[in-house]
């Protein structure tokens, strides 16, 4: 690791540095991963930790608070007045995305699940959304997604099956207006995503939609270190 002339007494403290500097990394994460957090006090606060509770009960996946700050970022950067999401699970992105969204913006939620969107209809009342802000779906995705409007929507959410995240990629891309986003929550697989070991099918599809999404003309790509990793792309204003 150190070249030669280096003596040991002199690796062991780079190393030792080397440690510091990764402590230091991690603990930046968990910090910008608290960051944004809403006060437990607000409506907001309590709406969100009782929709945690509820996904934790259920044994269903919740984007993580950095995760959360990210999409709500995203739909206010980009005006986001139609949103689409797939995986409603017990509420918690839905009510960042409804966050970050135009006051008169609505959103979509598709889940097959129908009911965990009685808990996400709740949560939604509880952090203060009206009824009208959001419209649940109850279904498969690769049903549903055909029957929504092209070009209709400023940001497309993926959450659901992994399996079927390249088919929801292909959705996406019809629905999506030109310079509308598309997001992939949970694209690093707690890390097996890079990891050189023989992988399941659900890890080798994602590192398909890493390469199909890296490689399109048709987006603009980036990837997040945010929660599980999220994966995002603008679809691009010209062919």
């Amino acid at each position: 690791m150190f070249p030669p002339e280096v003596d040991t007494l002199k690796a062991r403290d780079r190393r030792g540095q080397e440690r510091a500097i990764t402590g230091n990394r991690l603990t930046s994460w968990a910090f910008a991963e608290a960051y944004g957090a809403p006060d437990a006090e607000t409506a907001e606060g309590a709406a969100l930790s009782w929709a945690r509770e509820r996904s934790r009960e259920a044994g269903v996946r919740a984007v993580t608070p950095g995760n959360g700050d990210a999409l709500r970022l995203l739909a206010a950067a980009g005006g986001a007045r139609a949103v689409v999401e797939i995986g409603t699970g017990t509420g918690v992105s839905g009510m960042y995305l409804l966050r970050g969204m135009r006051p008169e913006g609505v959103l979509t939620t598709v889940d097959i699940e129908p009911e965990r969107q009685q808990f996400a209809r709740q949560a939604f009342r509880m952090a203060g959304h009206a009824p009208n802000r959001a419209r649940f779906i109850p279904g498969h995705a690769l049903d549903v997604l055909p029957r929504l409007t092209d070009g209709g929507y400023d940001l497309v959410f993926c959450d659901g099956d992994r399996l079927e995240y390249l088919e929801y990629l292909a959705e996406s891309l019809r629905l999506l207006r030109p310079g509308g986003l598309v997001c992939f929550a949970g694209v690093f697989a707690g890390g097996r995503t890079v990891d050189s070991a023989a992988q399941p099918t659900e890890v080798r599809r994602l590192r398909e939609l890493l390469r199909t999404v890296r490689e399109s003309r048709e987006l603009m790509p980036a990837l997040l270190p945010v929660g599980d990793g999220l994966l995002c792309a603008a679809r691009a204003w010209t062919p």
